[in-house]
């Protein structure tokens, strides 16, 4: 389509250093791998330079980029606050502030659990009590992240960790809730995951190696020093990753342990933290389990039997997968992903028809009856169901075990967010909360519907399609096709104000939903990996293809967007038809695969080994991934336009990747002015870009000011 011509730049010329890697036989010329250094001034000067060239490439944009700010801003209540959660004698919410970046964190005391406050988002909710301001905690920041929220078991200590750098590692402080007296700040450099000991004398947290993995968990005696703390379990296997959480009732500390196909789980007793842990059941090579502790069992979802998961029952304290008894099997089209314990019930999650769902398991005899443990304690299963073909429902926050009520998240492409609560015994529904859209949005303007691609295989791949209502496939709209495929992770319906500003705009939004994601089920995301991963490729190009065979997208504005593994996906995809894209988005992409996933020394690396393969000791893996990594297969073709965006301390996916593929792409395709290949490094941020909600909602203005007009779609529609 024919773009408006405004005044071009000059963009950077990277240098070019000697570098070979050598494997298998095979030589890699690579002269940008420099690039890799954060601290390297020479690094930072390109970063800087590349950043410069983006801004003035797109300066005639800045009038688009505020209106789509404007509109994001405007449609979004800026005042508001989450729907409380009981817990104790307390009610705990988040709210947020008009012209502030962050949430607060709150609670107040509760007067009866089984009546939700009425929610006036402009007042907190009667004798607040602010917990955590992150609006303060990020003053004098440049990024702000809030990696674990902790409150002790008898309501009187908080713990917190703090990033504010991006680089995923937190300082944790512990604070005497009532005085607000600093008790503790002896834990920095800490990852994911804290427990209090039921106590609250003792902080259980996670520390990281060198390659930014998950591998210790320590027991910290609150107000001693860091020395003092005792190693609670080092995983060896570099494969292997660690979760660390509680139990509903705060009974049992949980650790996980993970590769990409095998699990292990241990249990701590939180009433006596410093006995050793329990195994449950011994890792076995292919065998994943997710262990929920209930107060006279455990509950185990498992796949020993079949790849898409079974539900089990254990005694509470088992050992052993002998002692594993069946519970629930899955019906044909279902996936076991995890379920959740009350003293009344318990919730299955589950993936049902390529969706989300919610199954209730009712006890006909309750936990507190003096006769053990039995399968029939368990009634028939009754599902959570909703009326709109394409949705998402999850369970949302409850923390009493012994509620009689579970609260659910239900939304969909075009409905927007509602919290409700679901009575087990009755099946009643009671609203809580609906997101309000301001700005004179109607949800009923827009449509949503699923169509299907033909892979080449022949394998029927979903697509999600958005669009304004009494949109025609008449082949002349723009569009965005949305894909990542990795992982085993689902791109669910869910609800964008900022997605209106696109659909507004004529834009039709589709999501592929293609191999290697989860969407189908286990044996989607298999047909997706290791040397299967150039389905997830093609199957992306066919969703292309589709859009354009059926109308929905004109041949010549459909553009493409992908992040991290999906940035991967779309630099593939483009690699192999570079002609079906006017526009290429790829954020924090991992399109240097090869070359990372050969570095064991790297973040992340070894554990990735399951997802991908491992191309250092496998010629047949290497040569599979030099085929398709992005990167590598660069080609002397017209590419169309790509805008690569990362960020500088992102410990995922280096900056080196995406800053190594512009280069490439610079020197090596073929393209006009027009066809411009952008990076924009955010220089104060990681894997998610930009931490406040306003920074982030201008780093969302930004990218799409650019996506629209490559597809020419700057105005609304009438």
């Amino acid at each position: 389509m024919t773009q408006q011509m405004h005044p071009q730049p000059t963009p950077p010329t990277a240098q070019k250093r000697e570098h070979v890697r050598s494997h298998h036989g095979d030589d890699v010329v690579d002269p940008y791998e420099w690039m890799r250094d954060g601290e390297d001034p020479d690094v930072l000067a390109h970063l800087e330079a590349e950043n410069t060239y983006a801004e003035a490439s797109t300066a005639h944009l800045a009038p688009l980029r505020q209106r789509l700010f404007d509109e994001i801003k405007e449609r979004t209540l800026e005042t508001d606050l989450s729907v409380p959660v009981a817990s104790g004698e307390w009610w705990y919410y988040a709210r947020t502030v008009e012209g502030q970046q962050y949430a607060i964190h709150c609670r107040a005391p509760l007067t009866d659990a089984g009546a939700v406050p009425e929610l006036d988002p402009g007042e907190p909710l009667p004798g607040e009590v602010v917990l955590l301001d992150g609006n303060a905690l990020a003053h004098g920041h440049e990024f702000f992240s809030l990696g674990g929220l902790e409150v002790s078991h008898d309501h009187s200590r908080l713990a917190y960790a703090v990033d504010v750098t991006g680089d995923e590692r937190f300082d944790v402080r512990v604070v005497d809730i009532a005085s607000g007296e600093l008790l503790d700040e002896a834990v920095t450099g800490a990852g994911y995951g804290l427990a209090f000991s039921r106590d609250g004398g003792h902080l259980f947290h996670v520390s990281v190696d060198d390659a930014w993995r998950p591998h210790e968990v320590w027991r910290h005696e609150v107000g001693t020093t860091r020395e003092d703390d005792v190693l609670v379990h080092r995983e060896e296997d570099e494969r292997f990753w660690m979760g660390l959480g509680t139990s509903r009732d705060d009974r049992w500390i949980v650790l996980a342990l993970g590769s990409k196909t095998t699990s292990e789980m241990h249990l701590i007793d939180a009433t006596d933290p410093t006995a050793p842990a329990r195994c449950v059941a011994p890792r076995r090579e292919g065998v994943e389990y997710d262990v929920e502790p209930a107060a006279d069992h455990l509950l185990i979802v498992h796949n020993e039997r079949q790849r898409e998961g079974d539900l089990a029952w254990a005694p509470l304290d088992a050992a052993s997968p002998d002692q594993w008894q069946p519970l629930l099997q899955r019906a044909e089209g279902e996936r076991f992903i995890g379920v959740d314990a009350f003293d009344d019930f318990a919730v299955l999650s589950l993936r049902a028809g390529g969706l989300p769902a919610l199954r209730i398991l009712p006890r006909v005899h309750g936990a507190g009856r003096s006769a053990p443990f039995c399968a029939s304690d368990y009634g028939d299963p009754v599902d959570v169901s909703f009326d709109d073909e394409l949705h998402s429902v999850a369970l949302g926050p409850v923390a009493e075990v012994g509620t009689d009520r579970i609260r659910v998240i239900h939304e969909s492409w075009v409905s927007p967010r509602c919290v409700l609560d679901v009575v087990v015994t009755t099946g009643e529904r009671v609203v809580l909360k609906r997101q309000r859209v301001l700005g004179g949005v109607d949800p009923a303007d827009y449509e949503q519907q699923r169509t299907w691609a033909t892979a080449p295989d022949g394998t029927q791949v979903p697509v999600s399609l958005v669009m304004r209502r009494g949109t025609q496939p008449d082949g002349s709209n723009p569009g965005l096709l949305y894909g990542y495929g990795s992982y085993e992770m689902s791109f669910d319906p869910y609800f964008s104000i900022a997605r209106l500003s696109l659909l507004d705009r004529g834009v039709v939004y589709a999501v592929a939903h293609v191999r290697g994601g989860g969407e189908l089920g286990r044996h989607w995301y298999d047909d997706g990996k290791m040397l299967a991963k150039k389905n997830t490729f093609t199957d992306f190009v066919a969703a292309a293809q589709h859009l354009h065979e059926t109308g929905w997208v004109a041949r010549d504005r459909l553009a493409a967007e992908g992040g991290s593994a999906g940035g991967l996906l779309v630099g593939a995809a483009t690699n192999l038809a570079p002609d079906r894209f006017a526009a290429v988005l790829a954020a924090v992409p991992f399109v240097d695969t090869l070359t990372t996933i050969l570095r064991p020394d790297l973040p992340l690396t070894v554990q990735e080994w399951d997802e991908w393969g491992d191309p250092l000791h496998d010629r047949e893996v290497y040569a599979y991934m030099r085929s398709y990594t992005p990167y590598e297969n660069v080609a002397n073709v017209a590419y169309p336009p790509i805008l690569a965006t990362t960020s500088l301390h992102d410990t995922r996916v280096y900056f080196t990747e995406p800053a190594k593929w512009t280069a490439r792409l610079r020197e090596v395709t073929l393209h006009d002015d027009e066809r411009r290949i952008l990076l924009r490094t955010e220089m104060s941020a990681g894997h998610g870009g930009r931490s406040g909600r306003y920074d982030a909602w201008e780093q969302a203005a930004w990218e799409w000011a650019w996506l629209l007009e490559r597809v020419g779609a700057v105005d609304p529609v009438e």
